[in-house]
């Protein structure tokens, strides 16, 4: 692939941030998504190479923290988003998907906000089978749209009320799966070609390196803190999704 300094520049900063959001942040993990589209024609197949790659580090390091409850309910509903985003992605394009993600997602946030404003450690937890079926089918769209459904997972967390180890553990594996079924579709799209794995594999060091600040991170922070910084981070990505 030819890259000038500038591209291997924003290819690395999004591998250490793919990094620390697969580990400890979960909620940096949207911001690669319009920094690798600045640089690159088939953004979405990179970036997938560079996520996998980063699950392998989060899965290693969370492999006892995943509620694998709620990743079995999740994961038909995102199978059926991930064929509908591939279907999806002859009719609509990133500039289309983006502000609908947004808006979604800022919805959701503002729907828990008013929960857990006004019920506290009393809201109630949904346990509505409709609940995992529509965050799932949303993940798996949006993920296989845009690699977007960071912010998705945040708000279906979120509600869940997990601690912050099983938090970021359950979202690991869950996108572990996940990625690995878009595989097929985003090589038969040509999104995923040999190049960008080559150039994938050449972004190990810097994806190790942010998933060893993500678990600095993740072992420090405390709970409360862990909840806000998230919450803050997705009002911000779904903001910066809407422009």
């Amino acid at each position: 692939m030819d890259i000038d300094l500038t591209g291997w520049i924003v290819v690395a900063l999004c591998a250490i941030i793919v990094g620390i959001a697969k580990t400890g942040v979960p909620g940096l993990g949207i911001l690669p998504v319009p920094l690798m589209a600045l640089g690159f024609d088939k953004s979405p197949g990179i970036l997938l190479g560079i996520l996998i790659l980063a699950d392998l580090f989060a899965v290693a390091y969370h492999r006892h923290n995943a509620k694998w409850s709620h990743v079995i309910r999740l994961l038909p509903a995102a199978f059926a988003g991930i064929l509908a985003g591939y279907f999806g992605l002859r009719r609509v394009d990133d500039d289309q998907l983006r502000p609908i993600i947004g808006v979604i997602v800022l919805v959701m946030l503002g729907v828990n906000y008013w929960r857990t404003r006004a019920s506290g450690e009393d809201a109630p937890i949904p346990a509505q089978w409709w609940f995992a079926v529509a965050l799932g089918f949303m993940a798996g769209i949006t993920t296989m749209m845009a690699n977007a459904a960071g912010p998705v997972m945040v708000i279906y967390l979120l509600a869940m009320r997990l601690p912050k180890m099983e938090f970021v553990g359950t979202s690991a594996w869950f996108f572990f799966v996940v990625n690995w079924l878009k595989v097929p579709l985003s090589a038969k799209l040509d999104l995923m070609t040999v190049e960008s794995v080559k150039l994938n594999l050449m972004m190990l060091p810097f994806i190790a390196v942010g998933a060893a600040v993500g678990i600095f991170f993740l072992r420090r922070v405390p709970q409360k803190a862990f909840s806000t910084i998230v919450q803050v981070l997705t009002l911000a990505a779904a903001i910066k999704l809407l422009f």
